[in-house]
């Protein structure tokens, strides 16, 4: 009888030794299994998407881009401005912008309706879209003729100097007008391009120019 209490008593013993570390084996296992089991709450947020309606409104507003020196590099203006998160746009209603050349010299966009990137270093032009710069004198002294773009969409990319279009353009160089079914300009080497059906009306003094050698 002595032996039973003694043998039990040193069972007891063991146990409640043990029974801690069985306490926090069981303590560690149900952790883990609630950490397995709880929703990714940071997860789901990050990976939520971007709503593709408007996030703030602007009316009657005038947006300017500098430079490092200071200069104005553009200025974009609207009726009506609503930006999209989505991919970072800002539609404008009667949108107006004026780019700057290096000499100050600024060339004009507008139309019924736009579509400018975030910088507003691009801007695509739809109903009555017309790009227009006076005539200015070159750092050569050279005076180049007024230009004009018209069309029903035009896109406009300020930094690149270069307007083009997958639409019919009529474009005015001076006197001179043509008209094709796409359109491309790059006012670096100042030539453009007229592809599909062109046409053209040189006056006769172009035409003059044009032949002489």
């Amino acid at each position: 009888m002595i032996d039973r209490r003694r043998l039990l008593r040193r069972g007891m013993d063991q146990v409640s030794a043990w029974l801690p570390a069985l306490l926090m084996v069981l303590f560690a296992l149900g952790t883990w299994w609630l950490v397995r089991s709880a929703p990714e709450f940071h997860g789901a947020a990050s990976q939520a998407p971007v709503s593709p309606d408007p996030d703030y409104f602007m009316h009657d507003f005038s947006v300017r881009v500098f430079l490092a020196d200071g200069r104005m590099k553009s200025e974009l203006s609207g009726t009506e401005g609503r930006h999209f998160p989505i991919d970072d746009t800002l539609e404008v209603m009667q949108p107006r912008m004026r780019s700057y050349d290096e000499q100050g010299h600024p060339t004009v966009a507008t139309g019924k309706r736009g579509v400018s990137n975030a910088d507003a270093s691009e801007i695509k032009l739809y109903g009555d879209a017309r790009v227009v710069r006076e005539p200015v004198v070159g750092a050569d002294g050279k005076m180049t003729p007024r230009l004009e773009f018209y069309g029903e969409f035009l896109h406009a990319f300020v930094d690149e100097k270069r307007v083009s279009s997958d639409q019919p353009v009529t474009l005015w160089r001076g006197n001179d007008v043509l008209v094709g079914d796409t359109f491309d300009y790059d006012d670096k080497n100042g030539i453009a391009t007229l592809r599909g059906r062109v046409r053209s009306t040189l006056p006769p003094h172009s035409r003059q120019a044009t032949a002489a050698p």
